[in-house]
């Protein structure tokens, strides 16, 4: 049976195919071929700007550049032929290249493909340009549309009073805009990191000692050689490993995308709670059926696919993040089969990303609801008037209150009676009289629009 979105086993593939396939062209096998192309003919190119090997003239330069340009799926299936042979992907790209190259200019330097290198150089290279560039070109761009969007929630509602609650129960007034911009200022901060990460990479041969590259050409400095390389590739690098590259920069980003996730995961399911409030409505999209059984429903199905589909990048995330910093003495394969899968972590990501900003954009705040749920909810004024009785002095403020408040529904008066007996400064009295549930909040407006 051919592949297709229905026949796939992996709804990344699958169900959501639409949402994913722009990612084939960086977590594909295919673009595991094509990245390590790109590898091995900057290495090529690196050896002769280094005078080992002679100069390329610009003509072969070209030839270069042509190469990795007409690289498609169909490319990588003659690569993929050649693995059935040598049961050695990495060591398939050096003959396919070789093979590509026998009849041009460049014929007296194929020997050079691959030159003192071990797999490992080749590959956690691609890998790490591989997640570079998606994170450059799409991740941030998603995450960017998420703050955007709740940086423009936060604005339009930084004035519009909300009950809040702590341990589910009422408490003191905030504002919708400014628990917004709680998430926004929160997802901020990651994002910067997320922009300001750099990817790391090594080329040190077979057990991390740069032995090939100093026996065979025995002036060369081959740590400053590794270094120049990685940063020409605009990666950072890694210049004391094993034969392999640690991995402990991509757990740390793995690690970074957790809480990227955790962050939006809090975001989803105290939008579904307010959904359930009736603090948001949901827009109705014509044709569109939220229950099987029960005509009337809309449900928050966005932001539910958004938990689900975090929570399913984060699992990904934890295993790689665990697992690829561990390798038996100078190098195991275990890694090998789990970078296969670092593209479904993003995956599951960019799914998730979609469907929360997709639930954000069709939201309508129930003005009517929020405004009745803080009506009349005198005992969260319990708060500022204690703190004003502690400040003159009165003994036992807190229990003066307690006892008039807790687990009762008080009222403007019952506060009002208090205060006549109360012996505190009149123009005080005249502030705590004119204080309502509805101003009791801060400078939330103001935080609203805080960056």
């Amino acid at each position: 049976m051919k592949l297709n979105p229905l026949t796939a086993v992996s709804p990344i593939d699958g169900r959501y195919y639409q949402k994913t396939k722009f990612m084939q062209d960086y977590f594909s096998e295919y673009a595991l071929f094509k990245y390590r192309l790109i590898v091995e003919l900057k290495y090529l190119q690196f050896l002769s700007t280094k005078r080992i090997i002679r100069k390329f003239t610009k003509q072969e330069k070209l030839i270069l550049a042509k190469l990795v340009k007409n690289f498609s799926p169909k490319e990588a299936v003659l690569v993929k032929k050649i693995e059935k042979k040598t049961n050695h992907d990495v060591k398939a790209v050096e003959y396919y290249i070789k093979k590509k190259l026998a009849k041009s200019s460049l014929r007296d330097v194929l020997e050079f493909v691959h030159f003192c290198l071990t797999s490992n150089d080749v590959n956690n290279t691609a890998y790490a340009l591989m997640v570079r560039d998606y994170i450059k070109l799409f991740n941030v761009v998603n995450l960017k549309k998420l703050l955007t969007k709740l940086e423009q929630l936060a604005n339009k509602y930084a004035s519009l009073p909300m009950l809040a609650r702590t341990h589910g129960q009422p408490a003191s007034s905030t504002t919708l805009g400014k628990e917004f911009n709680v998430f926004a200022s929160r997802l901020r901060q990651q994002f910067q990191q997320l922009q300001e990460f750099n990817i790391k990479a090594k080329l040190s041969g077979a057990t991390g000692t740069y032995a090939s590259f100093k026996s065979v050409i025995p002036d060369l400095d081959p740590i400053k050689f590794s270094r120049d390389f990685i940063m020409a590739l605009g990666l950072e690098p890694n210049l004391i490993t094993t034969q392999i590259e640690p991995h402990d920069n991509l757990a740390e980003l793995f690690h970074l995308m957790i809480r990227i996730n955790n962050i939006l995961l809090d975001l989803t399911k105290d939008m579904w709670i307010y959904i359930m409030q009736d603090y948001f409505k949901l827009k109705v999209i014509k044709g569109e059926v939220g229950s099987s059984t029960m005509p009337q429903k809309v449900n928050p199905i966005d932001f539910e696919n958004a938990e689900g589909n975090l929570g399913m990048g984060n699992s990904f995330f934890s295993h790689m993040s665990l697992k690829l910093p561990v390798s038996r003495l100078q190098r195991d394969l275990s890694d090998s089969t789990v970078m296969r899968n670092v593209g479904v972590g993003f995956a599951y990501n960019e799914i998730a990303y979609s469907s929360l900003l997709k639930g954000l954009n069709k939201i309508e705040v129930n003005h009517e609801k929020i405004k009745s749920e803080l009506k009349d909810r005198w005992g969260l004024l319990a708060e500022p008037y204690q703190q004003v009785f502690r400040k003159y002095s009165v003994k036992n403020a807190y229990e003066i209150l307690k006892n008039l408040s807790r687990g009762k529904n008080i009222t403007r008066d019952d506060l009002h009676k208090l205060l006549d007996k109360i012996n505190i400064p009149e123009h005080e009295k005249v502030k705590l009289r004119e204080l309502t549930p509805e101003t009791y909040i801060g400078v939330a407006e103001k935080l609203a629009k805080l960056k």
